[in-house]
């Protein structure tokens, strides 16, 4: 069934790598004008952008610190600038955290709440005005949220954020027909090559049903499902892409 993305203006943050570059370039390839941003890596930010104009023209990649809300508005008024608008935003930006609770910090903490979850709200409370009515935001969470992790409290306790989040923004933007949702990754290998451990890939691969490690394509897919047409009645909920954890 066709998801009527094309011609959609599409904000993705952190774009340049993994789920966010998957996504960014799933949604050029399906007809949509696409802005996205990057934080540091230039060389990264030059090849998406190369990638992107092979799908079409249109499309911007930004460099913007969304963890501040100068960098969130900085980014949104770009996008506004190069779209005229938003369709659909996608709130990807984040940060992973190990630490063991004993040793977790002031600073750590901050660090991925900042990333994780403050990111998303600046972002979607930047562009809030310029989503159209019947738009989509659609956040990047994790399905470490609903099963917890050691080592990992405050990065499960951001993820868990998002879907609360995610709940309560649906509520208040709903009256626009804005639908807002969250995907929930399991452990995702988002540089093919850079490489997980092999036994915490074997660990994870046993746990799951299908066999497999999550992939950002995988991720990507979950996303434009949320954001197109096929999911126009569903909103406030958290969609697991855990290959059955």
């Amino acid at each position: 069934m066709e998801q009527g993305l094309a011609g959609k203006r599409v904000l993705v943050t952190g774009g340049t790598r993994g789920i966010g570059r998957a996504t960014a370039l799933a949604f050029a390839r399906a007809g949509a004008r696409v802005v996205t941003c990057h934080l540091s890596d230039g060389e990264a930010a030059e090849e998406l952008a190369r990638a992107l104009k092979e799908h079409g023209e249109g499309h911007r990649v930004v460099r913007a610190d969304v963890t501040t809300g100068q960098g969130a508005a900085q980014l949104v008024e770009a996008a506004g600038q190069a779209l005229g608008g938003l369709d659909v935003l996608v709130n990807n930006v984040g940060v992973d955290g190990g630490v063991p609770f004993q040793q977790l910090g002031e600073e750590e903490w901050r660090r991925v709440m900042e990333h994780n979850v403050t990111a998303a709200y600046l972002v979607t409370h930047a562009a809030v005005n310029l989503l159209a009515d019947g738009a989509s935001v659609v956040n990047i969470g994790s399905s470490v949220a609903l099963r917890g992790r050691s080592n990992g409290v405050h990065y499960t306790a951001s993820k868990a954020a998002l879907i609360g989040f995610t709940r309560g923004l649906s509520k208040d933007l709903g009256p626009r027909g804005i639908r807002v949702n969250l995907v929930a990754p399991g452990l995702t290998e988002t540089e093919p090559g850079a490489g997980l451990p092999p036994q915490v890939v074997e660990r994870i691969v046993g746990m799951t049903a299908l066999g497999r490690i999550c992939r950002p394509e995988d991720v990507a897919g979950a996303v434009l499902f949320l954001a197109g047409d096929t999911s126009r009645y569903i909103s406030g909920a958290t969609l697991n892409v855990d290959g059955g954890v």
